[in-house]
């Protein structure tokens, strides 16, 4: 036909539009398939999972309180104090509301700090004596810092302690916190057995996983009561189950 040029499309640059068109359509469902996986991952990872051993994180060189919290002594001879790994993962993400400022002197066993979490409350002492030096104000800011590195950056007051020696003598440290943790485990399934008996028997879905396993973030889930009776009959008795009226 007159005017009529026929070209080959393989002489030209077809070829590289027909490689383009090929690698979108291998790219594009391989996308898909990685999104929807990284999109499961994190929905587990914000799915509470068994509370085990395995789970917590217990390093060196940390004081454990037999009340939960911790203690670890700076190079610079101040102290940072915290909460354990365990009770984060009982209680689940909560603010922490500073009750001293820096200057102030508390005593060991002192109310230093509550724990808030929709209303409910837990009040926090202090695992040591000393001049509060400062407080961790990033807290505020990012209450996920507590429950995700809670030895670290989750620190809640830098202490100058005033009898380091003696206070710590009766905390637990290394392999010792390895074993007590594990116990406390046991302890709060006792307690969470009587405690749980007093609600409506429908509330024992929140507290064990399928298997019969300590579900992590239990109290988040039960009502202010239940947070009553764990201050008052585990943490303030440390090593009983405690009766529970």
């Amino acid at each position: 036909m007159d005017g009529f040029n026929y070209q080959n499309i393989f002489e030209t640059k077809g070829i590289e539009y027909i490689a383009v068109i090929f690698f979108f359509l291998v790219l594009i469902p391989f996308w898909l398939v990685l999104s929807r996986r990284v999109k499961t991952g994190a929905n587990l990872l914000k799915t509470p999972g068994p509370l085990t051993l395995q789970r917590l994180h217990i390093p060196q060189g940390i004081y454990f309180g037999a009340d939960h919290t911790w203690a670890h002594l700076e190079r610079s001879g101040v102290a940072s104090v915290g909460i354990d790994d365990l009770l984060l993962h009982i209680t689940g993400e909560v603010n922490v509301d500073a009750l001293v400022r820096p200057g102030d002197r508390v005593r060991k066993g002192d109310i230093m700090a509550r724990l808030l979490h929709d209303g409910k409350q837990l009040e926090v002492s202090a695992p040591i004596s000393g001049i509060i030096k400062s407080v961790n104000k990033s807290l505020s800011e990012n209450p996920g810092l507590l429950t995700d590195d809670p030895y670290t950056e989750g620190w809640i007051y830098k202490v100058r302690p005033e009898n380091w020696i003696k206070e710590t003598s009766n905390c637990y440290l290394g392999d010792e916190a390895s074993w007590w943790i594990d116990n406390e485990l046991m302890r709060f399934r006792e307690f969470l057995s009587v405690s749980a008996a007093k609600l409506m028997p429908e509330t024992s879905r929140v507290i064990l996983q399928d298997g019969g396993e300590l579900r992590d973030n239990t109290l988040s889930d039960l009502p202010p009561e239940v947070w009553s009776d764990f201050q008052e009959y585990f943490l303030r008795n440390p090593g009983k189950s405690g009766t529970i009226k």
